[in-house]
């Protein structure tokens, strides 16, 4: 079994050396080479989390307009009228969802074994690499003295990687479909926090996955009762005939980091690569 891991890590090698050897960045732009640029962006970040021996990862999504409690406070000072202290007090409320992303990214890191001293590092904890929750999440490990993992995306609004990510697991995708499959293929676990457009794409990406077998049953988290019920109206789904009774357990929510932990205890961590092609 070893012998195949590692003929199959060296064929990974070879692939890429072979993308790579095609030249500069402009010698592979235009239609026709899109599968080439889709399988180089797929195996760079392959090649570099198994060198790294991360073998399974914890993913968090959320909004990357949620800030940390302290920028929520000197929001709230600098407010100058009605509207802006109304926006304000909104942050400040969801600031502490920054504040249980750091904690939940943190107990992950310390519990889960990204801090293995030597051998495969299970469980790192990965965002989309921004802002908001992911910044948080990020801040969490960096707390712990864990490694933690950042898949930023270029963006026509630059996104900046955050400050927490471990400067050599920092990657920056041109494609959201590569990205999202690097996402799910390592996944042991999602906590999924407040959030827009990417990440209800996101949790639906992966609760479809989980419906139709494609992934194996790893815990799906949303975190905060109150947001995901006013949101989305799952019973109506069942109600509807849409869904199955039985979808509405592909996911859990709680309220706090321990509540969530005490959930990943309950189902236990996967250390087994979720997503693989058969």
């Amino acid at each position: 079994m070893e012998r195949n891991v590692i003929d199959a890590e060296s064929e990974k090698a070879k692939m890429l050396a072979q993308l790579l050897a095609l030249g500069d960045e402009t010698s592979l732009e235009g239609n026709e080479m899109r599968p080439l640029r889709l399988a180089l962006e797929f195996a760079e970040v392959d090649l570099a989390l198994t060198e790294k021996r991360i073998t399974s990862t914890v993913v968090f999504f959320g909004s990357h307009l949620i800030l940390s409690p302290e920028d929520a406070e000197v929001a709230i000072s600098l407010a100058h009228d009605q509207a802006s202290l109304a926006r304000a007090e909104r942050q400040r409320a969801l600031s502490a969802w920054y504040a249980e992303a750091r904690r939940f990214g943190k107990i992950v890191s310390e519990r889960a074994g990204a801090l293995a001293a030597d051998g495969p590092r299970h469980n790192v904890l990965v965002t989309g690499g921004g802002p908001g929750i992911m910044e948080a999440a990020n801040r969490g490990a960096m707390d712990a003295g864990a490694p933690s993992i950042g898949f930023n995306i270029a963006l026509p609004e630059e996104q900046r990687p955050n400050a927490y990510i471990t400067p050599d697991l920092s990657f920056l995708f041109r494609y959201f479909a590569i990205r999202k499959m690097h996402f799910a293929m390592r996944a042991s676990a999602l906590a999924i926090f407040p959030g827009g457009f990417g990440t209800l794409d996101e949790l639906f990406e992966i609760l479809t996955l989980k419906q139709t077998r494609k992934m194996a049953p790893i815990p799906v988290i949303l975190f905060s009762r109150d947001y995901w019920k006013k949101l989305i109206n799952f019973d109506a789904l069942v109600e509807a005939g849409t869904i199955h009774a039985d979808n509405v357990g592909l996911f859990e929510m709680v309220d706090s980091a321990e509540e969530a932990w005490a959930l990943l205890v309950r189902y236990g961590l996967m250390t087994e690569p979720a997503l693989r092609e058969p």
